[in-house]
């Protein structure tokens, strides 16, 4: 499932001038929570404006610098507006574990795309997009001119949201909606009883943290392994299962494949009919003729 949240800019100002948009993800790599994408814009001739709110990488800034920062997001709608696609961590698995998987980098062009779109049906006239890379920066730039051809200027690059600061926006409106998704997680389906208290030091999230490693191994459940915050498709999810879950088995019934089970009847057996119909003295019309 997808999720957005949004402000636009106030009723006053000219959709109709030229607008820059900037994008950026926060949690694109842990194996807990949400993949946030956020995305800012503003009009071209409130660039000097922009840059004296004096917005950065979410990256480099403190909790505490960044939330004050999206405070003046809230505060600037004359100037711009903000909207975020979260990605929960089931609509991530559920993707990404599909006979034929969708990748990360899919999902992430996908949001991003998603977020172009609707800024354009607002009716606002973007010139310039600028993106921080997902793959590819040539790649991810020309399949967004291709499904874009009227937006005249698209920049893909790393380090975009240290390098432009409609991306610094972006990037914090993502990591603030994120950081707070992370914190209000509930853990109901840990089955805990009344006196228990869920575990809440469960680290940064990302597979490399050995905090979150720990909290994988003391939290799972050994029928149905983890809660819903927990994105299944990450290696380090599945690894922990293997260690601590049940394990079943499913031998073949007089060592028959398994395809033997899925070949379709022959027409030459006779399908058994239903109870009801012999009770009831049922038979198929075309007999009777």
């Amino acid at each position: 499932m997808t999720i957005q949240l949004y402000m636009d800019t106030c009723d006053s100002v000219d959709k109709t001038q030229p607008f820059i948009m900037g994008i950026d993800e926060a949690g694109r790599g842990p194996v807990m929570g949400p993949m946030v994408y956020g995305s800012c814009w503003c009009p071209v001739s409130q660039q000097d404006a922009l840059k004296k709110l004096k917005f950065d990488d979410s990256k480099k800034l403190s909790e505490n610098a960044r939330e004050k920062l999206f405070d003046v997001v809230l505060a600037n709608s004359k100037i711009m507006g903000f909207q975020t696609v979260v990605s929960t961590p089931e609509h991530i698995s559920q993707l990404m574990n599909r006979r034929t998987p969708v990748s990360l980098n899919v999902i992430s062009h996908d949001s991003a795309i998603q977020m172009i779109e609707s800024v354009l049906k607002k009716g606002i006239n973007l010139q310039e997009v600028y993106l921080d890379t997902v793959g590819t920066p040539k790649t991810y730039q020309d399949k967004l001119y291709k499904l874009f051809p009227n937006i005249p200027k698209i920049v893909v690059s790393s380090k975009a949201d240290s390098l432009y600061p409609i991306v610094s926006a972006a990037s914090i409106c993502a990591k603030v909606i994120r950081d707070s998704l992370v914190k209000n997680t509930t853990f109901d389906q840990l089955n805990l009883s009344e006196s228990e208290t869920p575990n809440l030091e469960f680290g940064s999230g990302y597979p490399s943290d050995p905090v979150t490693k720990k909290w994988l191994t003391d939290n799972g459940d050994k029928i149905f392994g983890f809660p819903n915050c927990i994105r299944f498709s990450w290696s380090t999810a599945v690894n922990a299962m293997k260690k601590q879950s049940c394990h079943v088995v499913w031998p073949p019934k007089n060592n028959a494949k398994p395809s033997k089970y899925f070949v379709p009847t022959s027409e030459n057996i006779k399908n058994k009919r239903f109870q009801y119909f012999e009770q009831n003295s049922i038979s198929r019309i075309d007999n009777e003729f």
